[in-house]
């Protein structure tokens, strides 16, 4: 167990008032390796977001934040909906629920201190089957339970003054959800965390980490090209890669991680005009995701999507992207088998959807019925980590 004790304690690092000094805010160096207090892992948001609070609340401390890819947000944080979502969804009292709520406010807050484009274009999300009436009616409940502002239940006539082109019976209106890049959010973060005096480091992908003699810096960590730096406390903020870089400080193989490919396509740009606010259907409470919805981007565009699929790589953003080594550990595991064998029908259904684009267009015209196959092109994807327990 080479980090349990370090991570652990790195929680008590906000409680603590702790003995460093100003002087102490320069890089230490032991034999030409880089030491540091804090070493916080992956340059994502979370990373990122992570890294700028803790040299925000302890200025002299020697924080880095190390990231393989060659740019931050290179991932799940660069390849997303863009979504700024209000708390609606989660069980209230839970955290997400608290944090989704208060983290819209903050986000806000935060974009338009820093000038950050985005919009607060609202979202619809649109019963289209009686069936739904219910399920949306529990999540006004679990909105205004919540704590989120201003929701409103819409009736038809309602909901297509806000969406003239959306069919459906009932709606909810959430005016203050609203579209962000959040690759611009976690390079403004990483921005702050240098400026603070932070040290980022870009292509350094871990292969391992060693626990040392030392008492003042007790873990080395070692990318692929041999460089080193030294550490105190170690903050991992992998994504798709946490249950790696979990075994390999010692920790249990599980929960593993297994990696959903989300594909989305693009209106037409002279199709734009169908929809000016988030359009999501009432979510099916069987599965972990969202559905197919119509979202606006920042840079004009309206996608639509994603789908959910079974990636064959951790980084599997097209079918042809396959790690044999990443899939044969994903098939191996006993819990992604009682996960496929539950949900076999979903998951080729999915599939289906990927390949024939217009069964993923079917999907949409069930609440925007203007909507053809020509009015679509195949647009970005991304790759969702999904936590999995043995039981699946």
């Amino acid at each position: 167990m080479i980090l349990a004790g370090n991570l652990q304690k790195l929680s008590t690092i906000a409680c603590q008032r702790l003995p460093y000094t100003a002087a102490n805010n320069s890089r230490r160096y032991s034999n030409g390796i880089p030491q540091y207090d804090v070493v916080v892992i992956g340059g994502g948001i979370v990373g990122s977001a992570s890294a700028r609070e803790l040299i925000k609340r302890h200025p002299n401390l020697k924080i880095a934040l190390i990231e393989k890819e060659n740019r931050f947000a290179y991932h799940q944080s660069g390849n997303n909906s863009g979504v700024i979502h209000a708390g609606i969804y989660y069980k209230p009292g839970s955290l997400k629920a608290k944090l989704c709520v208060r983290g819209l406010e903050l986000s806000y807050k935060y974009l338009d201190e820093k000038g950050i484009k985005y919009s607060k274009c609202g979202k619809l999300i649109v019963a289209t089957q009686r069936s739904e009436v219910p399920r949306l009616f529990d999540l006004y409940e679990r909105g205004i339970k919540n704590g989120v502002k201003d929701i409103q239940l819409l009736d038809k006539k309602e909901m297509n003054e806000i969406e003239p082109h959306c069919r459906g019976l009932q709606a909810l209106w959430s005016p203050h959800t609203g579209i962000v890049n959040w690759a611009d959010v976690t390079k403004s973060y990483v921005e702050d965390f240098v400026e603070r005096g932070g040290k980022s480091y870009l292509n350094f992908e871990v292969k391992k980490f060693i626990e040392t003699e030392s008492a003042e810096y007790p873990v080395t960590i070692t990318d692929i090209q041999d460089n080193t730096v030294e550490a105190k406390y170690v903050l991992t903020c992998c994504g798709l890669h946490s249950d790696k870089i979990a075994v390999m400080t010692g920790c249990p193989e599980e929960p593993k991680i297994i990696p959903f490919r989300g594909e989305y396509l693009y209106l037409v740009p002279n199709k734009s005009s169908l929809a000016k606010t988030n359009i999501y259907p009432v979510p099916d409470p069987r599965f972990p995701f969202l559905g197919v919805h119509l979202t606006p981007r920042i840079d004009g565009r309206i996608i639509v999507g994603p789908n959910a699929i079974l990636a064959f790589s951790k980084e599997g953003y097209r079918w042809g992207d396959i790690n044999i080594k990443e899939l044969k550990d994903i098939i191996g595991f006993s819990g992604f088998r009682k996960m496929a064998m539950k949900y076999a029908g979903f998951g080729i259904k999915e599939m289906a959807r990927s390949v024939v684009m217009p069964l993923q267009v079917w999907q949409i015209q069930k609440y925007i019925q203007d909507l053809t196959t020509a009015d679509v092109e195949r647009g970005p994807a991304g790759v969702r980590a999904q936590a999995m327990a043995k039981d699946g």
